[in-house]
């Protein structure tokens, strides 16, 4: 009886142990998911004074922009005439509208600093030297298309503060050598802010820019199990 309820137990919980390193390693070649992480992890790796969990901190970050994002997505209307309406909806209206506006806004702005800190703990400590080099570009570029999709977002309530801020963004960049003009008109599909403006921020905001970021994050994952799983601190002396 007491066998069959250790297995049981073993059978609901998922507990498992490896008994050997290449019984380990087979287990995660062959699952989807954990194939997405490193065999082996130093314990330096997982130190908190070391890495701040920074990187698991923007993951988590990602993950409740994504269930927010997709829950407004039912309540906003991107239309000139009906874009404020709905977020005045959301904020007075709908059921528990203003925490999820709010959970989706904080988010945001904290996975923008977040990003940023851990770009700089990499810096710092010196990670993204030697083959890491690639995926710190990466890095980079995951850094920039997280800072596109806040100032796309940022146009969507269609308010006084986003209207004359995307106004005056848009502005600076029509001032770039030789293709400013026309990198202004592409991004806001008119000489002025209004209706192709809200919508090509809108498809660039919840399509565009989401899936290019999840491309960039699979790359990046590979690239830590290629460069030898995640960094550690360097050995004194």
């Amino acid at each position: 009886m007491g066998d069959k309820i250790k297995a049981l137990w073993r059978k609901t919980s998922w507990a498992w142990s490896p008994e050997s390193e290449r019984e380990s390693s087979e287990a995660i070649v062959k699952n989807f998911w954990l194939h997405w992480f490193p065999a082996k992890v130093a314990r330096a790796s997982m130190d908190w004074n070391y890495s701040f969990w920074l990187g698991t901190a923007s993951a988590s970050l990602l993950l409740i922009l994504t269930i927010t994002g997709v829950m407004l997505m039912f309540f906003y209307v991107p239309s000139t005439e009906r874009a404020y309406g709905s977020i005045k909806d959301l904020q007075y209206a709908v059921s528990f509208g203003r925490l999820l506006r709010n959970q989706h806004r904080w988010a945001a702005e904290g996975m923008v600093a977040v990003v940023y800190i851990h770009m700089a703990r990499v810096f710092f400590t010196g990670a993204y030297r030697g083959p890491r080099a690639v995926n710190w570009v990466v890095g980079v570029v995951l850094f920039l298309a997280t800072l596109f999709l806040s100032f796309t977002g940022y146009l969507l309530p269609w308010d006084q503060l986003a209207f004359w801020a995307i106004t005056v963004g848009t502005s600076i960049a029509g001032y770039a050598p030789l293709i400013g003009k026309q990198m202004q008109f592409l991004r806001l599909g008119d000489t002025n802010v209004g209706q192709e403006a809200l919508l090509r921020f809108y498809v660039l905001h919840v399509a565009v820019l989401p899936a290019m970021l999840t491309l960039l994050i699979a790359i990046h994952f590979w690239r830590i199990r290629k460069d030898g799983g995640l960094s550690r601190p360097e050995p004194d002396g």
